[in-house]
């Protein structure tokens, strides 16, 4: 049975093949599309085969393409294997196009993610020619129920010269009443969003489209790319304990009630850790405002510790996405899905008080973290959401194991070889070994706490005598570096492949 309820979008339903012969090159394109999910699922792959058809032709063929954050292989990967994206931006980890990143064949924009919509409506970017958005159906009206993710849609929607929608039949019609689709403005027209609780509901169910623009309608039923999660090894286990101890210990002093302030986490299994922990531990009536609903936050809903969830997307396994897709109905009385410039906002984050978790490729020994770069120059996945919670949240912790590459390179470092998140913003850093809790404490207080803490012990003896070092030869006392060798770790590795001396 279709999902196209609308007389007007019927007749403008054709293939994926007939609707990518609408964009052009050089058009910048509005995709849908957060953490796998979401996303448009048959447009990309005919249009990455138009732009091979006019590659090989000798023709030139790329566009700029924006979406809310990461897609999939039949998305950001197809199109980057033609070479067909000039630009992209805001978020990416496909490792096609990754590649093409690093490799200087694509150009890549990383931005904070509450900056990316704004920027795209404030008109920096120039006119939106293009917006390709997943629905789940259209209604009679010519609304239409949004489907697994948000993120900018409502950005592109608003302002695209020309949109093309996929209606997904996969995507569970019961996802309606789910979202809350409330847009900013520009500035000098936006007033405070009033959101005093993680669950307040503040928008519509629906995307409200200008029909006369809707050039194409197509119909799927391919379902989200959802990876399962790695079983959760001792590693993991351990820094999620230590976050959780420190949030016992916060709530003991007085700084934080007994069900805690609304929670933010990263993607990834660490952040999937914390979410088991929080399910079985003592903490009741937890509320979490965040960009993704991952499987641990399906599961604290079911077992009633978590009260409410608010996100712009979901990043869940196969098996969860499965049991959201059948039970949607029940979860949509938890579950808040909004455009990003409202789940990353700082003004809201600020707020509520958010207490945020991220992961990070490093940090150094003041606490500044790099959660972007390889080595310094190598793109990895992008800054996402990060710098959006960790600047405004309550309590900003960022978590990794303390080793990588089979311990030849540290998570901690003299100074990080790319600055995402300065010392300023970055109160708590947790691996495996323990946590520095960095708040009132100096730039010499700090590399103390985190060296003594976190560091693993194949590398504290190095980062002692860097500190004792720098101490010597800086030319001043207050965040002493020796700048001779501050990078020296980073170099030895690039040559040996390992950091160790």
């Amino acid at each position: 049975m279709s999902r196209i309820a609308s007389d007007t979008y019927r007749s403008k339903v054709m293939s994926a093949e007939e609707a990518a012969k609408l964009i052009k090159n050089g058009d910048r394109v509005g995709f849908s599309g957060f953490t796998g999910s979401g996303y448009p699922k048959v447009l990309p792959e005919a249009l990455a085969a138009e732009i091979k058809a006019a590659h090989d032709r000798g023709d030139e063929f790329q566009i700029a393409s924006y979406t809310g954050a990461s897609t999939a292989p039949e998305h950001d990967g197809a199109l980057a294997a033609v070479d067909g994206i000039s630009m992209r931006m805001p978020y990416q980890s496909d490792p096609v196009m990754r590649n093409k990143i690093n490799a200087g064949t694509s150009e890549y924009y990383d931005v904070h993610l509450s900056h990316s919509g704004p920027q795209v409506r404030q008109g920096f970017w120039g006119d939106l020619d293009v917006a390709v958005v997943e629905v789940a159906a259209i209604n009679a009206d010519g609304t239409a129920i949004p489907s697994s993710s948000v993120g900018n849609n409502n950005v592109y929607l608003e302002t695209a010269k020309k949109i093309i929608l996929e209606v997904n039949a996969w995507q569970s019609v019961d996802l309606e009443g789910m979202h809350d689709i409330y847009s900013m403005k520009l500035p000098g027209e936006n007033v405070a969003i009033p959101i005093n609780a993680a669950g307040d509901r503040i928008g519509s169910k629906y995307y409200d489209i200008d029909w006369s623009r809707v050039a194409a309608v197509i119909e799927t039923d391919a379902e989200d790319r959802n990876s399962p999660f790695k079983p959760l090894d001792q590693e993991s286990k351990t820094i999620a304990e230590n976050l959780l101890d420190f949030l016992g210990n916060e709530v003991k002093q007085g700084r934080m009630p007994k069900n805690l302030l609304p929670m933010q986490s990263g993607v990834g299994n660490i952040a999937n850790a914390v979410l088991v922990g929080l399910n079985e531990g003592p903490f009741e009536q937890l509320t979490s405002y965040t960009e993704v609903i991952q499987d641990g936050m399906v599961d604290m809903i079911d077992s009633g510790k978590l009260l409410v969830a608010s996100a712009t997307a979901f990043s869940l396994s196969p098996e969860a996405a499965a049991k959201m897709n059948d039970n949607a109905k029940k979860y949509r009385e938890h579950i808040v899905l909004r455009p990003q410039e409202v789940s990353n906002n700082p003004e809201v984050i600020r707020r509520l008080g958010v207490v945020s978790c991220n992961g990070m490729i490093e940090a150094d020994i003041y606490g500044n973290v790099n959660s972007t770069h390889i080595m310094g120059s190598r793109m990895q996945n992008g800054i996402g959401g990060s710098g959006d919670f960790t600047r405004n949240a309550y309590i900003s912790c960022f978590v990794s194991p303390s080793l990588a590459k089979n311990g030849d390179i540290s998570a901690i470092v003299p100074m990080v070889s790319h600055h995402d998140h300065t010392e300023h913003d970055v109160q708590v850093i947790i691996t495996e070994q323990g946590l520095a809790d960095l708040r009132g404490l100096s730039p010499k207080q700090r590399a103390k706490v985190i060296i003594e803490n976190c560091a693993h012990p194949d590398y504290r003896e190095a980062l002692l005598e860097y500190v004792a070092r720098a101490a010597k030869v800086a030319n001043g006392a207050h965040t002493p570096h020796d700048l001779a060798t501050s990078h020296e770790w980073h170099r030895r590795f690039l040559e040996t492949g390992s950091m160790k001396g």
